[in-house]
Parts: C-alpha cells; sequence; structure tokens
C-alpha cells in the first residue's frame, strides 16, 4: 500500500516539460505592405510637390520682378514711348475706356473685382481642378505660366514702362484708390510698378482660357474660358493699370510660354517618369532587404 501511494505520488509531481521560447523578432512588414503604403501616400505627396515647385515659381516670379525695377524717368519716357506707337496705330483708348466707368462708382467696383479677384484666384482654382482632373493639361498650363512668366522678366528687367495709372496724363488708379484687397493680393514690396509690357494679367488669363477650352465640353466652363480673357483685357484698361498694346504683347508672350509648353512637357513628363520608376524600384530593393 506505501509502496503504490508512493509511486502515484512520484508520477503524480513529475514535471512536464514546456517546449524552449522562440526568439521574437520585431514585424517589419512585408514589400507589398510598403508598398501598400506608398501608394497611399503618393497622392498626398504629389499635392505636396506641385504646391512647392508652384509656391517657389511665384516667390522666384516677383523676387525677381521687385529686384528688376527701373527707374521712374525712364519708366515714365518709355510711356510715352507706348503712347506714341498706340496712336500711330489707333489704339489710344485708354481715357475713352476709363470716362466709361469713373464717374459710376458701381461700375468701378466691378471692373476693380475682375482686375483683383479674376486673376490669381481664377489661375490657383483652375490648376488645383486640371491637378484633380487632367494632370498632362495641368502640366502643360503650369509649364507654360512659367515659361511666359520668365520672358515677360526678361522684358520687364530690359524695358520699363510706367502703367497708365502712374503717367502725367489725367488717368485715375482706381484699384488703389477704391480698395485694399490687390495689396493683399500683391504686397508692394513684390511689385515692380514699371512692368506694364507686357500684361500678363491678360497673357496668363488667356491661358487659363485655353486650358479650360481644351480640358473640357461643358457649355459653362467654355464660357467662362472665352469670358475670362475678354474681361481682364478690358479691366487693365479701364482700371489704368495697363495700356491697350500691353494686353496684345501680353497675350503673344503667354501664347509662346504655351508653344515652348507642348513642346517641353512631354519630355519632362518622361524624365519624371523615369525618376519615379527609379524611386520606386530602390523602394522595393529596400523593403526587401528588411
Amino acid at each position: 500500500m506505501g509502496r503504490s501511494r508512493a509511486g502515484s505520488y512520484g508520477r503524480s509531481m513529475t514535471l512536464v516539460r514546456r517546449p524552449a521560447p522562440t526568439a521574437v523578432t520585431p514585424w517589419r512588414g512585408s514589400a507589398t505592405d510598403t508598398g501598400r503604403r506608398s501608394a497611399a501616400l503618393e497622392p498626398a505627396l504629389e499635392l505636396a510637390r506641385q504646391v512647392t515647385v508652384v509656391g517657389l515659381a511665384i516667390l522666384l516670379y516677383f523676387g525677381v520682378r521687385g529686384l528688376t525695377q527701373g527707374d521712374h524717368a525712364t519708366a515714365v519716357a518709355h510711356g510715352f514711348d507706348v503712347l506714341a506707337i498706340e496712336r500711330r496705330l489707333g489704339l489710344d483708348r485708354e481715357h475713352w475706356a476709363q470716362g466709361l466707368i469713373v464717374d459710376r462708382p458701381v461700375l468701378t467696383m466691378v471692373w476693380n473685382w475682375i482686375y483683383i479677384w479674376g486673376h490669381w484666384p481664377v489661375i490657383a482654382a483652375t490648376l488645383i481642378w486640371l491637378h484633380r482632373a487632367d494632370r498632362r493639361a495641368y502640366l502643360v498650363l503650369r509649364n507654360a505660366l512659367c515659361l511666359s512668366g520668365a520672358i515677360g522678366l526678361v522684358i520687364f528687367a530690359s524695358y520699363a514702362v510706367a502703367p497708365p495709372r502712374l503717367m502725367p496724363i489725367g488717368l485715375v488708379d482706381t484699384v488703389t484708390e477704391h480698395s485694399t484687397s490687390y495689396r493683399v493680393l500683391q504686397p508692394p514690396a513684390l511689385v515692380n510698378r514699371y512692368a506694364a509690357v507686357p500684361s500678363l494679367h491678360v497673357g496668363w488669363n488667356l491661358l487659363i482660357g485655353v486650358a479650360l477650352w481644351r480640358a473640357s465640353r461643358r457649355r459653362l466652363i467654355r464660357a467662362v474660358a472665352v469670358a475670362g480673357p475678354v474681361l481682364m483685357a478690358t479691366a487693365v484698361v479701364v482700371t489704368a493699370n495697363h495700356y491697350v498694346i500691353d494686353g496684345m504683347v501680353g497675350a503673344a508672350v503667354a501664347l509662346t510660354g504655351w508653344a515652348l509648353s507642348g513642346r517641353l512637357t512631354p519630355r519632362l513628363v518622361a524624365a519624371d517618369a523615369r525618376l519615379r520608376a527609379r524611386v520606386a524600384s530602390w523602394s522595393r530593393r529596400r523593403a526587401g532587404a528588411w
């Protein structure tokens, strides 16, 4: 009896061996997981990249434009030269145009608003829409704006022209006298006062019109595409910010930028695709190394 109890007691106290613990390694994720995370971040990174590129281009444009401002006497002399050319061509309509609105506060306010809010806000909205709707059209427009802006800077630096509002010819600066919004959108420290020729207000709004017309067949958008440049070409004259001929030169400069962009953008897109492929390949190899 005693031996039986001892035997059963001994068996009950037998230790059960547990398997040895395995080493735990931190999870680093697979290449597939890394690819999914990269794909999820791609739209945000692309938007950030475009905002950076456009923002730097705008700062460079206004910075260089402000630094290349000519002296007042030379700019006024060139302004009289422009007026003389307009008289020979029958285009000297600045006094007549402003006379239609200057004594009508409501009309003055409307044309001031078109000049102020029909330019930079419209450009920004169009770029954002095209970036989402048609990336190729967005790139063509973005590059056309940059290229025509560069051409404009060369002209501003080499031939300073005082706008009608700064000329001693009896015209009124309606934007400055009746509004402070424009100085918020374009701080005076970044503005070249003698950059009348060419009018990129007109030229860039023309590019916006071309881009919208090509990107959409909707009647409303195409109506905006046609009306926008016409309204801006009128606004810059009636507010005494540009001569009639400035809009024509601005349109020519802008369309030159568009033509150059049409040739350069496909090459830039191809180069960007090759760079992206190399970066993606490097990322996959890096993920596989983990």
